[in-house]
């Protein structure tokens, strides 16, 4: 019997080629690739041959960057819920965007930023100083939801009216959910994208007050070296996590010429630098 993140992780590349945010254009070359470069090309052919992809029209740019988003979404809400013996608590997955309701500043350790953005919209001055640094708009997220004081006191008496009054935890004091991971979706990294997630991940460290997330990067991307643009170094980034891992360092490993993309791919994976889709879901539970 496959396990429950194996058949999602299966669903996720299912929807990818279904959709056609995975696909093979009628030259042969993957919606993932950059056409440009011979090597991107080979690579993701090679992992699109082992995901079975086929040769239709490619998604837009813009609304594959969506699709991708919400496809990593519901792979996270299949799994993520489902490790509460792990990580117990309320959680909730969302997609962030224009439209949505809930913000940045929706979460306990960003809510100042709402009122930030109201003194920056009275004063031009103090606009023009800070610029929009801190205004971060996340993919993909999860939340918990604060406790209320009956649920923390049902094993015995753990807090009162007159105790832990500022903790987040608790609903009745702070009433706003908690940020646990923001997901950055980046279907293909190039070299002005790729510092996106970056930028993303210090407005998230710099801005917030209290606990900080998880930040994260998932990625269609082929390029070992594209991939460690992003993935190298430490400070902002958790990690990066490709959509298809495994296929990729069998795709790599097959080009016997290609010794600097499989070296540098050696680094990401043994340096814990790069990982799969499939291992988000517990990584996020620590």
């Amino acid at each position: 019997m496959e396990s429950l993140i194996l058949q999602a992780r299966n669903r996720y590349h299912k929807r990818l080629l279904d959709e056609g945010i995975l696909s093979v254009d009628k030259d042969g070359i993957p919606s993932n690739a950059d056409k440009s470069s011979r090597l991107s090309v080979a690579i993701a052919r090679e992992v699109a041959s082992q995901l079975e992809a086929h040769v239709q029209t490619k998604a837009l740019g813009q609304t594959s960057g969506a699709r991708f988003e919400s496809i990593n979404m519901l792979f996270l809400e299949e799994t993520f819920p489902n490790l509460q013996h792990l990580r117990p608590g309320q959680w909730k997955v969302a997609k962030l965007g224009n439209r949505n309701s809930i913000k940045t500043s929706s979460f306990a350790q960003y809510e100042h930023l709402d009122y930030l953005a109201t003194l920056t919209l009275e004063d031009p001055k103090l606009a023009a100083s800070l610029g929009n640094d801190y205004m971060v708009a996340p993919d993909v997220v999860i939340y918990r939801e604060p406790e209320t004081d009956e649920f923390i006191n049902s094993p015995c008496e753990i807090v009162g009216s007159n105790v832990s009054t500022h903790s987040d935890l608790r609903k009745s004091f702070t009433g706003l959910p908690i940020l646990h991971a923001s997901v950055s979706a980046k279907w293909t990294i190039r070299s002005d994208r790729a510092q996106n997630s970056r930028t993303e991940a210090l407005g998230l460290i710099r801005n917030r007050k209290g606990h900080l997330p998880h930040i994260v990067v998932v990625t269609g991307e082929p390029l070992p070296s594209r991939l460690a643009s992003l993935a190298l170094g430490t400070g902002d980034i958790d990690c990066v996590y490709h959509f298809a891992l495994p296929e990729l360092i069998n795709a790599v490993n097959s080009f016997e010429q290609e010794e600097d993309a499989k070296e540098m791919l050696n680094i990401l994976v043994e340096g814990k630098r790069l990982k799969d889709i499939s291992d988000l879901p517990l990584d996020l539970s620590v």
